[in-house]
């Protein structure tokens, strides 16, 4: 498989501009994702953020391309892609850190590049992972393992089986429509392609808080301001900057290249969640969460050029 299509290749300048938009960004929606569902239900929140940004995208999308139309087979592959990376993705981030915390979340989301080495030769027809790869991934749920023995034993609100469960989900799911993203077929413009995502994903997420009762117990009144100036945040920087340039950059990069922000943004999230949040951090935490880190750093590494 090639690395970029001829016409979808970007200048250097605006590849090494959206890695930093995603680094930055993504260090810090985690804290913002904890803040806002303090008040907000998780798939409500999530649900109305991507609709408002994947709106605003889309417009702007279809301003510099008057003359592109998202047809049925584009947005069957947005909502492939939105339910999975969106919806099943980044919600269930949102539910889960409804039970832990933002820098256990950020840990375990870490091992995304995990699964995608061994879904993308499972189930995308990849390449076989080579012996390093292999032994990162080990390392890699080795970390896991630890990290959760270790969140266990302190004990605490820290510690929550659910929710550590639904967060490795979404990174499964993350994973996998990373992956289907890459080979589906979307429109020639990437801004108006991830806007369909957002709006295929936002609207999936939308409905499915009307399902679980949400929208019954949701109370406008009790809505602090923190949590919508962080769903603001997450509008603005986590979806219009930070997912714009993800789904971007898996587009016109090698996935193991766009996958280091997997080993960039949990250092980052830790840190503000031990800052603003007050999370407990021990030297179990780091020594679990550095070996998680060093198995995607090897796997990142290591990878075989697509």
């Amino acid at each position: 498989m090639s690395e970029v299509n001829p016409e979808k290749r970007f200048p250097n300048w605006l590849i090494v501009l959206m890695f930093a938009g995603l680094y930055t960004t993504w260090s810090t929606t985690y804290l913002a994702i904890y803040y806002m569902v303090k008040t907000i239900p998780p798939y409500l929140s999530s649900g109305l953020r991507f609709l408002v940004a994947g709106a605003i995208l889309y417009g702007f999308a279809r301003i510099k391309n008057k003359n592109e139309r998202i047809s049925l087979k584009h947005w069957k592959s947005a909502l492939i892609t939105g339910g999975l990376v969106i919806w099943l993705g980044n919600g269930s981030v949102v539910w889960g850190e409804k039970y832990i915390s933002s820098s256990l979340a950020a840990l375990l989301i870490a091992t995304v590049p995990l699964w995608i080495v061994l879904l993308n030769w499972l189930l995308f027809g990849g390449g076989k992972p080579g012996v390093i790869e292999m032994v990162g991934v080990v390392l890699g749920f080795l970390g896991v393992a630890l990290l959760i023995v270790f969140t266990r034993h302190i004990g605490g609100e820290g510690y929550n089986l659910k929710g550590i469960v639904i967060v490795l989900a979404a990174s499964i799911s993350w994973a996998t429509g990373s992956l289907y993203s890459r080979y589906s077929q979307t429109p020639s413009s990437p801004l108006l392609s991830v806007a369909a995502q957002m709006l295929a994903g936002g609207a999936l997420m939308f409905l499915a808080s009307f399902f679980v009762g949400e929208w019954a117990t949701f109370e406008l009144s009790k809505v602090s301001m923190v949590s919508v100036l962080s769903w603001a945040y997450l509008v603005v920087f986590g979806s219009l900057v930070g997912f714009v340039c993800y789904m971007t950059l898996m587009k016109v990069c090698r996935p193991s290249k766009v996958a280091t922000y997997a080993y960039v943004t949990p250092v980052g999230a830790v840190f503000l969640g031990w800052l603003i949040a007050g999370d407990t951090i021990t030297y179990h935490t780091l020594i679990a969460g550095g070996i998680i880190i060093l198995a995607v750093l090897m796997i990142i590494s290591f990878a075989p050029k697509e």
